[in-house]
C-alpha cells in the first residue's frame, strides 16, 4: 500500500483568468509562482508554504449547456478548500468592501466562507 505523505495542490477552474487574478492577488494578496510551464491553456499558480493553488482556465463541465449546480449559500456545506489567515475579522471587512457575500462558520469558530468569481468555495481560519 501507498503511504499518502501531504497534500500538495489543489486546481480550480477559472473562467475569466484577468477576474481570478484580481481576486487572489488583488484582494487577496497572493504572489503568482513564476515557475509553471507553458500548459497548452492560461492558468496561475500560487505557492502557500509547500501547497500550491492552480487556476485553470478551462471551459467548466459543470457551468455547459443543460447542466444546472445549485450551490448552498454556506460555502461550508459545498466543495472547498480552507486557508490560514491572520484575522478573520480583517478579511471579513475587506469582502464587505468590495461587497463579496461570506458567511460565519456554523461551528463558532474564527472561520469565514465565500466564493471567488467563478464560484468556488473558500475557507479562511484565523488559527493560533
Amino acid at each position: 500500500m501507498a503511504k499518502v505523505l501531504s497534500f500538495l495542490h489543489t486546481s480550480i477552474i477559472v473562467n475569466n483568468l484577468t477576474q481570478s487574478i484580481d481576486f487572489y492577488e488583488g484582494l487577496l494578496g497572493l504572489k503568482a509562482d513564476s515557475s509553471r510551464p507553458d500548459l497548452g491553456f492560461e492558468g496561475r499558480w500560487y505557492s502557500l508554504g509547500n501547497q500550491q493553488i492552480h487556476l485553470m482556465c478551462l471551459v467548466d463541465p459543470e457551468k455547459c449547456e443543460g447542466y444546472q449546480v445549485d450551490r448552498p449559500e454556506h460555502v461550508g456545506r459545498d466543495r472547498h478548500f480552507a486557508l490560514q489567515v491572520d484575522s478573520v475579522e480583517n478579511l471579513a471587512k475587506l469582502l464587505q468592501t468590495q461587497n463579496i457575500k461570506y458567511t460565519r462558520s456554523l461551528s463558532g469558530r474564527k472561520a469565514l466562507f465565500c466564493r471567488d468569481p467563478d464560484g468556488n468555495g473558500l475557507e479562511f481560519i484565523e488559527c493560533c
